[in-house]
């Protein structure tokens, strides 16, 4: 098979059957650390500063290495990429697992992040390359079904863990499923490339890394430093002009190591526009609603995971049928419906009080998830049908660095709203004699109440995009690069 072929392969899916159990791994592993933070600060005696580098490490290692993979995709063959990333990943929760002191334990953590960040956009490059358009809704439907299985059932699982088991149990949970996905990679994938000849340009991947590196740094740590921090501005202005002179430098190389053309094709730009915005919005919940149950409400972490299951199912099981619907009606009419429903639950999570019930914060959440399963993944397929085969790994590479810039930059400035404002609430309680824990309580509150509300300006934002929503014309048939196999069979 070369690259002249002018029709799309028939789908192989015991390729994809392997690679999306590698990521439904490296998925879930994220969400069972989430609830395991405060047993880690106890255990091994470090404060909120610096256990949360667990999560600001990992983002900064998926924001370095995310914009390396179009490079990657195009040199190496998938068999290559798919076993240093699995490879990468189970050695990094190899020693997470055995970690006694802080500094390997965030070692390890960045060595899954490395082996995380390649293992996404090979995924979709194989997922976009395998199915034609007209199929491509429900096959990333049947594939966004499983990976949020990961997020339905990682916050629930990890609580009963650290409820009966040391948190160390989080990792050797997840080795030997990590080591079996990667010998069935290394007996099951048979694939051929031909010899590219690609040589990655030092001097970009130093840019990118600082440019990238510098944004998410300094916007994750704008919500603990302050903004005025040096350690803010400076990392911030770092990335700022690391990044334009990247963008410049790709404008004039011949072969790009992340084509910024592509923004070129509209329906690509808009979907990108879109997804950070929501991005932006979606961290609200993920961030603000765990900090309103579990500080202000006093909610256990496992009935936190319970409250919050039932909208990671109504996602999980609604991915399906969204690309099936997608297939037939395209995004623009899903993206309206389903912004409008997060616009108007992201609204009412912005009143809430001391006395909400418990019912009512798990009914409201899987409403606002159900929206949010109409929006993610038809958007920004949508968006990706518009490029040429070509521009394939650059855009799935490009989507997955802005999804974590936009959730840095989307924290950031929640954090700092609901924190300006906890401040500016407590000031002015404490002059009613309340007493000090009631008084932090109700400001905490409104800080909480005050950021939703800013959320669901974002999230109307969005809205107001998806009006311009249309269905990509036919591009350029897929091009098929490798000849990817998988013992026994072979895409004719």
């Amino acid at each position: 098979m070369n690259a002249t072929m002018n029709e799309t392969p028939r789908p192989q899916y015991g390729i994809l059957a392997v690679l999306i159990v590698g990521a439904f791994i490296a998925f879930l592993n994220n969400t069972l650390l989430n609830i395991a933070l405060p047993s880690i600060m106890a255990d091994l005696q470090v404060g909120t500063a610096t256990v949360q580098w667990l999560t600001t490490g990992f983002m900064l290692v998926n924001g370095i290495m995310i914009p390396a993979t179009a490079f990657l995709i195009e040199k190496f063959s998938v068999r290559r990429l798919f076993l240093a990333a699995m490879g990468l990943f189970a050695i990094g929760t190899i020693v997470a697992g055995m970690a006694d002191v802080f500094p390997v334990l965030l070692g390890g953590r960045m060595l899954q992040a490395s082996g995380s960040a390649i293992m996404m956009p090979l995924l979709m490059n194989v997922m976009l390359v395998s199915f034609p358009i007209e199929k491509r809704g429900a096959a990333m439907g049947v594939f966004g079904l499983i990976l949020m299985a990961a997020p339905a059932i990682g916050p629930t699982l990890s609580g009963w863990i650290i409820e009966h088991y040391d948190w160390r149990m989080l990792f050797h949970f997840v080795t030997p499923i990590a080591i079996g996905v990667l010998l069935l990679g290394f007996f099951l994938l048979k694939d051929k490339k031909d010899k590219v000849v690609l040589k990655l340009d030092i001097l970009s991947l130093v840019l990118s890394s600082a440019g990238f590196g510098g944004i998410l740094y300094g916007f994750s740590s704008a919500g603990s430093k302050g903004w005025d921090s040096p350690h803010v501005t400076v990392t911030l202005a770092v990335g700022v002009i690391s990044l334009v002179t990247f963008i410049v430098r790709q404008s004039k190389l011949e072969r790009p190591m992340l084509n910024f053309t592509i923004f070129k094709y509209p329906m690509f730009a808009l979907s990108s526009s879109i997804t950070m915005v929501i991005n932006m919005a979606l961290f609200s919940g993920m961030l603000l609603l765990p900090i309103y149950v579990q500080t202000i409400r006093g909610i256990s972490p496992f009935d936190a995971g319970i409250m919050m299951l039932p909208g990671a199912l109504v996602m999980a099981f609604m991915s399906p049928i969204t690309g099936r619907l997608f297939d037939k009606y395209g995004g623009r009419v899903l993206a309206m419906t389903g912004l409008t429903i997060t616009v108007v639950t992201t609204y009412l999570f912005s009143t809430l009080s001391l006395e909400t019930t418990y019912t009512y914060l798990m009914v409201l959440h899987a409403v606002r998830m159900f929206g949010m399963s109409m929006v993610m993944m038809p958007v920004s397929t949508n968006g990706l049908n518009q490029l040429p085969a070509k521009f394939y790994p650059h855009g799935t590479a490009m989507n997955n660095t802005l999804n974590q810039v936009s959730g840095a930059i989307g924290t950031a400035l929640l954090v700092t709203v609901m924190s300006t404002q906890t401040e500016s609430t407590a000031s002015e309680l404490s002059v009613t004699g309340a007493g000090e824990q009631q008084i932090m309580m109700k400001a905490m509150l409104e800080g909480i109440n005050l950021a939703f509300f800013v959320a669901t300006f974002i999230a109307g934002v969005a809205l107001v995009l998806s009006f311009f929503i249309r269905r990509p014309g036919k591009v350029d048939k897929p091009v098929v690069d490798d000849k990817i196999m998988v013992r026994g069979q072979a895409r004719a």
